[in-house]
């Protein structure tokens, strides 16, 4: 496997597709033709090269993927807007009027505020208040952290198994499959053409879904080492490190996915089975649009033709 650079993310009926500042989102519309819209991001660690520090650079990395992909979720979902023509409410129309073009962009960092409020709340904050029910029959520190990592996990399993019942989620998540397939096609030195990313793997190491799981079990380590005898330093102690544990594993997960090893696979293993859970099978038309996402940001034949010499006529041969 040869590190392409390029990653993406499913969204509604679509693919969005980075490569460094340019990234593009590919969406089946309703009537079944593919739309695809080309844009560029700075990251803030290109603005700010301190920034991009290891271990500090991982918190900001994961901002720039947040405001990507919240940017590239709106795009797709306005194809698929209900009752388009119905006419605004007078809430509506206030908030167009107090903040005009810069509407969409406020409602979008209200909603990766809440967001993110509501994820340190459900898989950081509810974990530690349920295990410190076992507090008095389980006083090991160390059985302690083991335990709330163990419930962290469990609760985020029961959300992917409870989301994905319904049927956009299920959707998105064969979207996931084929961005997957598709870059694991590439990195593997093959044509990408249907057939080939058909045959590719759904998973890899660099998914975001990997990342979670390394978080998780990367807490369990901190947790167990540092030691609070209060529950508000509890409190304190699991916000104030999530920085630092999303650092730490970003740059494990940069560097699983450039490398390949034993080591690194069986370190790997876990976030990959975790994305057993989200990432599914696609069909033809969700490759198709994956493919088209790809094309418009990557020129994945240069790319093999540094990395894999002679790959087209491994393809005629085959």
């Amino acid at each position: 496997m040869k590190y392409s650079g390029i990653g993406g993310q499913a969204v509604i009926e679509g693919i969005m597709m980075q490569n460094g500042e340019n990234y593009a989102v590919a969406v089946r519309k309703p009537d079944g033709e593919i739309e695809v819209k080309k844009d560029t991001y700075r990251s803030v660690t290109k603005k700010y090269p301190f920034l991009g520090i290891p271990f500090i650079r991982g918190v900001f990395k994961f901002a720039d993927s947040m405001i990507v992909g919240m940017r590239a979720l709106t795009w797709s979902c306005s194809f698929f807007e209900d009752d388009e023509d119905a006419k605004e409410s007078r809430f509506e129309q206030w908030l167009d009027k107090v903040f005009g073009e810069k509407l969409e962009s406020i409602l979008m960092t209200v909603v990766m505020i809440f967001s993110f409020i509501m994820a340190i709340g459900i898989f950081m904050l509810l974990p530690m208040f349920i295990s410190n029910i076992c507090k008095k029959v389980i006083p090991s520190h160390t059985v302690m952290a083991i335990l709330e990592g163990f419930i962290r996990i469990a609760i985020f399993v029961i959300y992917i198994k409870m989301v994905s019942r319904m049927e956009d989620i299920k959707r998105t998540f064969m979207y996931h499959g084929s961005e997957h397939k598709c870059i694991n096609c590439i990195e593997h030195g093959l044509e990408l053409n249907v057939a080939n990313v058909r045959a590719s793997s759904k998973e890899h190491k660099r998914c975001g879904t990997s990342f979670i799981m390394i978080v998780m079990v990367i807490s369990i380590l901190f947790f167990v080492v540092i030691r609070t005898d209060t529950i508000w330093l509890r409190i304190v102690s699991r916000i104030v490190l999530i920085p630092v544990i999303a650092g730490v594993s970003y740059e494990f997960l940069s560097f699983a996915g450039k490398h390949d090893s034993k080591l690194v696979d069986i370190l790997s293993r876990p976030g990959m089975w975790m994305q057993g859970l989200t990432t599914k099978e696609p069909d033809d038309t969700m490759i198709e649009v994956a493919i088209a996402a790809v094309e418009a940001v990557f020129d994945w034949r240069a790319y093999l033709d540094e990395n894999f010499p002679g790959w087209e006529k491994k393809e005629e041969q085959a």
